[in-house]
This record gives structure tokens, sequence and C-alpha cells, in this order.
């Protein structure tokens, strides 16, 4: 059985960016899940996902394909502040309904900062961010939680917080 291999789930680019750099640090082959292939015959799984209107991308697919005797490690990346405490417990609440309860350990569950770039979404995804800040630029400004206040922010530009020192913070040994 191989130790680990790197799955990733990535819709523009940023997840898969960081994906490869830390293939790079590590030695350990990227694949994006879409073509990752026998995922029981490693050890430990290092799933990285982007982060998509409550769910991370491509994580309940591998999962699917894993044996309760394997490993995983839970990456997401995503726009919102990934320190912020809202947020955390917010991701960390969706990964725990889509993933087994073997699978589920929050130490092993770690967040990574985004990107967004409006003129290289999809006719869908513009459409869905302009609905949803078009409801919360409504809102008052004390009822804006962090997500709403990014979104705000960012609306329409192209803004990149990747930072590939905070994979140095990846616990990847067990």
């Amino acid at each position: 059985m191989e130790r680990a291999i790197i799955i990733y789930g990535s819709q523009y680019g940023t997840t898969k960016r960081y994906a490869e750099h830390l293939s790079e640090m590590t030695g350990i082959e990227a694949v994006a899940f879409k073509d990752a292939k026998a995922i029981d015959m490693y050890e430990r799984v290092l799933f990285m996902g982007a982060l998509y209107a409550g769910s991370v991308l491509g994580l309940k697919k591998t999962v699917s394909k894993m044996s309760p005797k394997q490993e995983l490690v839970i990456v997401t990346v995503g726009l919102v502040d990934p320190t912020d405490p809202e947020n955390i417990a917010y991701i960390r609440h969706s990964i725990k309904e889509r993933v087994p309860e073997h699978f589920y350990d929050e130490t092993r569950i770690f967040h990574l900062h985004g990107a967004i770039d409006y003129s290289h979404l999809s006719l869908k995804h513009r459409m869905m961010m302009a609905v949803i800040h078009s409801k919360i630029s409504k809102m008052p400004e004390e009822k804006l939680n962090t997500e709403a206040k990014t979104i705000l922010a960012t609306y329409g530009k192209k803004v990149d917080y990747v930072d590939f020192q905070t994979l140095d913070n990846l616990k990847l040994c067990p």
C-alpha cells in the first residue's frame, strides 16, 4: 500500500495551485478528484477542496471511494477568512454532514484562503453571485457576517489571497 496521495477539487484553479505546490513541497502526487483511481491503495488521502455554496467540491465523491481503514486529511480553500471562527464552524458543520463519522476529525481539517476572478466565473456562478450580492447589499451593516462582508468587498473584482506559506501549517505526519 502506498503512503499518501493529494486529491483536489478545483473549479477555477486556486485549489489546484495549492495542491500542485504542496505536491512539489512533499513529493506526494496530486490528482484531480475526477481523475483519481484506486484511492483505496493509499494509507492517507490528503483531500483539498474548493468551497462552493456550503460544500467542498469533490469531497463526497472522494470519500465514497475510500475504505474505513484509510486516513483522511481535509483542506478547504475559500474566499472567506480561513481564521474566522464563525466561518470555520460553518465549514466544519457542512463537512460533518457530508462525510462518514469515522473520517471526521477536526484536528485533521485545515482551511486556506483562496481567490476569485469574476471575469472567469461561469454565467451560472456570476448570476448566483449577483443574486447573493443584491440580497446582502440591502442588509443593515450590523447583520452582516464575515462571509457577507467578504462578498461585498470582493464583488466583481479579481482578488487573490493565496499564500503558499500557509501550507507549512498543515500537519501531514500522524
